[in-house]
């Protein structure tokens, strides 16, 4: 282990480190790990779906799917997602091939026009903050730093956000209106909520009338291993509380079909579907129903995507296989590092020490090796600890992928010697 060497023992190690890393730089290699991005080998497995041909493209009801009309999309799309959230025909709104521009819409309309059972618009307040778990997805911070949404980060535990903190923050400050929460397979931690943080989050008191929970349920169905995770459904819990309106969830099949042409959908209450409908009214006189279609008459029914998902799990499992293999045979054994085992997701993150993730971020680049910015995962792009790196095993291939790793435990060694060195 690294703590039992002297520091002559160190230096001598950070020697050998450094010429390690010179000999990968003389390779000029360039890989990318940088974003969670479906290899190609997976987009080729929806390929098809672009052959069908959609006849008289007709929905079940008889809706000219060419044309004008059905703002929250056709009822067999409806019928496709709407296992992926758990809620009726009633409770969900089909939309284009975006979740997060769903996400970000319905921030901008509370923003605007605020929400079901709430006083004035969140945007007339002084103030509107939202918490952030963190590690946390980049994207959903970037919408309230473009906003202006103050940002206060809450730390993962075992089993998801700190529930003590977050319920002693809402139930105290009527400014929080909001909570980002990838409940499945978190990003990047990996982490699935257990049952009794969803019951808490169903049971919050918060201060503000107004406050939702914005459940980003992206990685439901992308599982790695069948002992995989279930997570319990915050609608009915929240129902079971007299909140259903507390809760907004969402999700999509960008990393099912098409990251850049799947659809999308927002489940909630019928009261908040209803209103976001009202809103919605101006922005789309309808979707792009043709690609609903498309995915309805490709995967037939909901059984059919998660029998696609194995397709996509005999792709990625054996290169997230690769990442945990490697860290657990360059790393574990010297204890300067530590992660999480996903039983699904896109994601693995690492977890150096303090002081090293951007340290280690350079090394990596200075390789030919590409990965997320030291601090993305963190509100403002600040790791308050600089010791959080997200690893996207998906895009590359199985050997492009072992070599990354190779020099990204080579880093956070070289990294650790350095830190521990004073250097």
């Amino acid at each position: 282990m690294y703590k039992d060497l002297s520091m002559e023992q160190l230096e001598e190690l950070r020697k050998e480190l450094m010429h390690e890393h010179e000999n990968y730089k003389a390779q000029g290699l360039k890989l990318n790990m940088a974003r969670g991005k479906p290899s190609p080998d997976q987009l080729k497995l929806s390929e098809a779906m672009l052959k069908d041909d959609l006849g008289d493209c007709l929905a079940a009801d008889g809706t000219d799917c060419r044309n004008y009309g059905v703002l929250d999309g056709i009822p067999e799309a409806k019928e496709l997602l709407r296992p992926m959230l758990g809620v009726a025909m009633d409770e969900i709104i089909v939309g284009g091939n975006s979740s997060l521009q769903l996400m970000y819409d319905t921030i901008m309309m509370s923003m605007l026009f605020g929400v079901p059972g709430g006083g004035k618009p969140w945007g007339k307040n002084e103030k509107v903050k939202f918490l952030c778990p963190a590690p946390g997805y980049d994207r959903h911070f970037a919408i309230c730093q473009s906003i202006g949404i103050e940002m206060i980060t809450v730390p993962y535990l075992e089993d998801g956000p700190d529930m003590d903190m977050v319920e002693k923050l809402v139930s105290e400050d009527e400014e929080i209106k909001g909570i980002w929460c990838v409940p499945m397979y978190s990003n990047p931690t990996g982490i699935s909520y257990s049952d009794k943080v969803v019951k808490r989050f169903a049971a919050l008191k918060p201060k503000a009338d107004d406050f939702r929970i914005y459940w980003d349920n992206a990685y439901c169905i992308h599982h790695l291993c069948d002992d995989h995770d279930v997570v319990l459904n915050i609608l009915d819990e929240c129902k079971k509380n007299g909140k259903e309106n507390m809760v907004l969830m969402f999700a999509s099949t960008s990393k099912v079909s098409f990251p850049g042409a799947g659809i999308a959908c927002i489940g909630a209450s019928k009261e908040n579907i209803d209103y976001i409908k009202s809103k919605m009214t101006y922005q789309t006189i309808g979707f792009d129903k043709l690609n609903q279609l498309r995915h309805v008459r490709f995967f037939k029914d909901f059984n059919g995507m998660t029998e696609h998902m194995k397709l996509h799990r005999a792709i990625i499992a054996p290169k997230f296989d690769i990442v945990i293999n490697t860290l657990n045979r360059e790393i574990a054994p010297h204890a300067i590092g530590g992660w999480h085992t996903p039983k699904g997701g896109y994601f693995v993150s690492f977890t150096g020490f303090d002081g090293t993730a951007k340290r280690i971020v350079e090394l990596c680049k200075d390789a030919g090796v590409v990965l997320t910015g030291a601090g993305a995962t963190y509100p403002y792009g600040k790791d308050p600890h600089d010791n959080n790196i997200r690893i996207a095993p998906t895009f590359p291939s199985e050997s492009e992928l072992q070599k990354a790793m190779d020099i990204f435990c080579s880093s956070v060694k070289l990294a650790t010697a350095e830190k521990m060195l004073g250097l």
